[in-house]
């Protein structure tokens, strides 16, 4: 997964992502508690005991390379471990509420790189429904603890040729 983040595109080519892959159940388990989730439905969307990630990957911005700008390396980095995750059959949920200060000393992250964000690894609990936007972008469980995550329709979104 970090491979194919690492072959992402990037802004002139400067590639200042680095990755930290946190696989040891401790480290994992002191990481959990600075992570924000399903702002939406928090703490419902939250995992249960254990359903916790069993890894993560946490994206880290080497600011000697490039201090701003760097949002758009990430986000194709970001995609492409989600992809490679999917490809093999992994869960994972992208993470950028995340207690900055707490996770650079848990990890020992230097002054010099940035925590872009998180992405939390391991096997799906729940098969998420793609619901029609209609009038709120805010996701939902119903009574059977069913997600449902709102998405414009592919009509509302593409122009052909022209707006």
């Amino acid at each position: 997964m970090v491979n194919a983040a690492r072959l992402a595109p990037s802004g002139s080519n400067t590639q200042p992502l680095e990755f930290i892959a946190v696989h040891e159940s401790g480290v994992g388990r002191r990481l959990f508690p600075f992570l924000k989730w399903a702002g939406y439905i928090a703490p419902r969307g939250n995992p249960q005991p254990g359903q916790e990630p069993t890894a993560y990957i946490v994206v880290l911005v080497n600011t000697t390379i490039r201090k701003k700008g760097y949002e758009w390396d990430a986000g194709a980095a970001v995609e492409n471990i989600i992809l490679t995750a999917a490809e093999e059959g992994i869960g994972s949920c992208w993470i950028a509420s995340v207690d900055h200060e707490g996770v650079r000393e848990l990890l020992g992250v230097p002054s010099s790189h940035t925590i872009d964000s998180v992405v939390a690894l391991g096997y799906p609990a729940e098969s998420p429904l793609v619901e029609e936007l209609v009038d709120s972008v805010e996701y939902w469980k119903d009574d059977s603890e069913q997600l449902h995550v709102p998405k414009r329709t592919l009509e509302s979104i593409i122009h052909y040729n022209k707006f």
